[in-house]
């Protein structure tokens, strides 16, 4: 059966979608089409400084009302960053669905960003990187995005430079919210058991006086490039190590054959090819794992592990085998069967956790206005091919196009 999903749009472009639900526990937020890619050139890290902000003082409460607002009902309050979206949601009861509303709205659009709070939160966040800095396993893959999309929005790291962040001032996180977080570049997003007539009545009760002016994005698809190796010197036990190469955007229709490509090559299951090949067969690496990301317009697939350093040129070796065996061999259609069974099952547990639930129609909504039940997409995983995963597999790992990142 089909997600039925309710939806409208205010008067000042604000969309909503709510998702109906027997549960006492309810979601809700604000998905912000704006992230790292929308920064100008001397504002890098503004987009995560101002998530941060928000909730350090609005027109009508400071820091410490911000933070108790939900807390003392037992709610949660929360936010993230990435490249291109900023979701600032909550979980709470659903008695308490209008103390929610009314907190969210006044946080994305009546927040002050006062300096004192600035001084301090710059502190907190300079703390971040340096924590990120001493995992590299995850300092990797910014590093490769920045090597994949070299001079370009799309490589920066969302964090921000210390120099950018140690300049940030009061008029810097004011000008920001209003260029970005207005009503029409953004989506309300809520899940639970409140009628849509009351959901309705109090987004325009607290968002719908909101007028938009939305700046117009100048968000540019990244140049073409050809792929390169890079090594760098790291003080670590360890080798990590990104192989990968540009994906497919957003809205690309073969977007979904990449998904169940990169899911059986590298996916979570411990029956990936990558992890039978280097940890299961071999006892080369802890873990192996490949992700694909999608932007608006681009995309990034990266295949990383980590291990020891006389087993590293293996490693690649065996990664390398895998991706031409996909390139040159078709999968039996016993193979693909088992491999689409695999790939519902994932998205249908995925799509039971609430929480990820709503913000995954969150970000649906924003970007395509619907969002896909799990029939729906089950129907598209199903009319997939082999002939056509061949042909995406040589498309996106054609040789010229790969790129590798070695900390050794």
């Amino acid at each position: 059966m089909a997600i039925q999903y309710q939806t409208h749009i205010l008067s000042n472009g604000l969309r909503i979608i709510h998702l109906p639900t027997e549960s006492p526990v309810a979601y809700c937020g604000y998905a912000v089409n704006a992230g790292t890619r929308d920064e100008e050139s001397n504002e890098f890290g503004m987009a995560h400084f101002v998530e941060h902000l928000i909730f350090k003082g609005t027109k009508k409460r400071n820091s410490w009302h911000i933070l108790n607002r939900m807390e003392v009902v037992g709610g949660e309050l929360n936010a993230y960053t990435s490249k291109e979206e900023t979701f600032v949601h909550a979980t709470f009861l659903e008695v308490h669905i209008e103390r929610a509303i009314e907190l969210l709205s006044d946080l994305v659009f009546h927040s002050r960003f006062p300096q004192s709070e600035i001084e301090k939160e710059i502190e907190v966040i300079l703390d971040e990187i340096n924590s990120y800095k001493d995992n590299p396993s995850e300092m990797i893959y910014d590093e490769f995005e920045n090597l994949v999309f070299a001079n370009h929005a799309l490589g920066h790291n969302i964090l921000g430079e210390i120099d950018h962040l140690k300049s940030f001032t009061t008029d810097h996180g004011v000008d920001f919210l209003q260029r970005f977080y207005t009503p029409d570049n953004m989506v309300f997003f809520s899940m639970g058991n409140t009628n849509f007539s009351k959901i309705l009545r109090l987004v325009e009760k607290f968002a719908g006086h909101i007028s938009s002016s939305a700046k117009q994005k100048n968000r540019l698809a990244p140049d073409i490039s050809i792929g390169q190796s890079l090594r760098l010197s790291h003080d670590t036990y360890q080798s990590h190590v990104i192989v990968g190469a540009r994906a497919y955007d957003l809205h690309h229709p073969n977007r979904l054959a990449l998904y169940l490509i990169n899911n059986i090559l590298g996916g979570p299951g411990m029956n990936s090819r990558l992890n039978l090949a280097l940890r299961e067969r071999r006892g080369y690496v802890y873990s192996v794992e490949s992700n694909l990301t999608s932007y608006s317009d681009t995309g990034i697939l990266a295949i990383y592990f980590g291990s020891d350093p006389k087993n590293r040129e293996k490693c690649i070796h065996l990664i390398q085998k895998e991706i031409q065996l996909l390139r040159e061999k078709k999968l039996s259609e016993l193979q693909l069967s088992a491999a689409k069974k695999q790939l519902i099952g994932q998205i249908g547990i995925s799509v039971d956790n609430r929480e990820s639930l709503v913000m995954a129609m969150g970000k649906s909504f924003l970007h395509f206005n619907r969002f896909e039940s799990l029939e729906e997409v089950t129907k598209r995983v199903e009319k997939l091919t082999t002939s056509q995963l061949l042909e995406v597999a040589n498309e996106i790992f054609n040789e010229t196009q790969i790129f590798s990142l070695v900390y050794e």
